[in-house]
């Protein structure tokens, strides 16, 4: 009997073994290269947060009327999601003053886009988000 379960045992894994294996190696191929494409940072703190800076200040600064500003912000949203899974773990950057300042912007921002998605930044928030990312490019050049 044993030796029966065991030969049942041998053909199933003759027949399904190596689908199995080849679709496990196919998820990873798939996640491997989903996960690497969708991050356009770099990985250096500094030159991704004046990056991100820079690119939010311009998306901010769109009129309300511009056509490409629906696409702009639907990126800056990535943008801010992918910066703050990348930087926020890391104990080495989530305690600089830079870090802080930038995370207050992202998520004032992030907060706008979730809440009013249709809506362009008031004034105000425009003025603070920028004066914010601005202040927290200079304090990560700076070394803060």
């Amino acid at each position: 009997m044993a030796s029966a379960l065991f030969l049942s045992l041998q053909r199933w894994r003759e027949r399904w073994g190596h689908a199995l294996a080849a679709l496990a190696l196919v998820g990873c191929l798939l996640l491997g290269a989903c996960s690497s494409a969708s991050s356009s940072l770099s990985g250096n703190y500094v030159d991704d947060t004046v990056a991100v800076a820079d690119s939010l200040i311009a998306t901010i600064a769109l009129e309300a009327d511009d056509p490409d500003r629906s696409d702009a912000e639907t990126r800056a949203r990535g943008l801010i999601n992918d910066y703050m899974a990348r930087y926020r773990p890391r104990a080495a950057v989530n305690g600089l003053a830079s870090f802080t300042t930038m995370q207050t912007a992202l998520n004032s921002l992030a907060g706008h886009y979730t809440n009013y998605p249709n809506r362009p930044v008031p004034e105000a928030l425009r003025e603070r988000v920028t004066k914010e990312l601005q202040k927290a490019e200079r304090g990560v050049t700076r070394g803060a």
